[in-house]
């Protein structure tokens, strides 16, 4: 198949793209071409596809996340299974920045080139992981792995500010969080390979979600939209996952939410730790 040269379709060119380490090439020849200058957004282009999206291989098995194997650190093969998991979602990560540029037509030029660096900097958290996992003689799909971020993807489809709010604020935000107790895991376990290649995720991420946040923003200004009272609206008409502590407050700061999101993403945490469930 030829590669398109227009941006938007080569996005959507290499999301269909199974293979992992064909994607990943893939993005990164896309994104020298936009850096060269052969590739930009047509704000006309109408875009469709009749194959699967995203493409992914065979396996990882995907199952529901309470499904997937625990991962104790006092084994070699526990500890790949952290690293596949955090493989898993990187390459999720890949295929999302790649709809998010694929899919919503009529945007800022800017906005493209944003998600392209979330894809190329996915692309290379993938290959970092998928490397180390190798190292420890196990290969990406050797275990189960769960779709719940590709799951609001598709939820996301029809709104772009949608996509922005759940995605890039809720779900990736999250991966702020939950990232220096798994580095402080794997490092204690003697894993310092693998806790160097979290500080590199985390760094980036925090860029990620900043984009998320600043192109949020940028929607519901041009909307005439309030950013929280929206947030809370978007969260429960999508059924978001209910955030809970604790947060990496400093992460959060640099990635663009404001203390008042700080002071309200806390307080929420603190009434559901004393809520008993019914």
């Amino acid at each position: 198949m030829a590669v398109p040269q227009e941006l938007r379709a080569r996005a959507l060119h290499c999301l269909i793209e199974a293979d992992p380490d064909a994607k990943v090439a893939a993005v990164y020849a896309m994104a020298a071409a936009v850096q060269e200058g052969g590739c930009t957004p047509d704000p006309a282009a109408e875009l469709a596809s009749s194959a699967a999206i995203p493409g992914r291989p065979d396996k990882p098995e995907l199952v529901p996340p309470l499904k997937v194997g625990r991962r104790s650190m006092n084994t070699t093969e526990g500890r790949a299974m952290l690293i596949h998991a955090l493989a898993h979602i990187e390459f999720n990560a890949i295929n999302l920045a790649l709809d998010a540029i694929w899919r919503f037509p009529g945007l800022p030029a800017a906005y493209y080139t944003d998600w392209l660096q979330v894809a190329r900097e996915e692309a290379y958290h993938f290959s970092l992981l998928d490397a180390h996992l190798k190292k420890q003689g196990y290969r990406y799909g050797d275990f189960s792995g769960h779709g719940a971020l590709w799951e609001m993807v598709e939820k996301t489809c029809d709104d772009v500010l949608a996509r922005m709010a759940l995605v890039p604020r809720t779900l990736e935000a999250r991966g702020l969080d939950a990232n220096p107790p798994l580095r402080a895991k794997l490092a204690q376990a003697g894993d310092q390979e693998a806790a160097a290649i979290l500080d590199i995720i985390l760094r980036d991420e925090i860029g990620h979600v900043e984009i998320g946040n600043r192109w949020y923003g940028y929607l519901c200004r041009l909307r005439s939209l309030e950013l929280m009272p929206t947030y809370y609206e978007l969260a429960r008409q999508y059924n978001a996952p209910t955030l809970r502590g604790p947060f990496n407050l400093e992460a959060r700061r640099q990635a663009g939410f404001t203390e008042s999101e700080l002071e309200a993403l806390q307080a929420g945490a603190q009434t559901l730790a004393v809520t008993p469930d019914t």
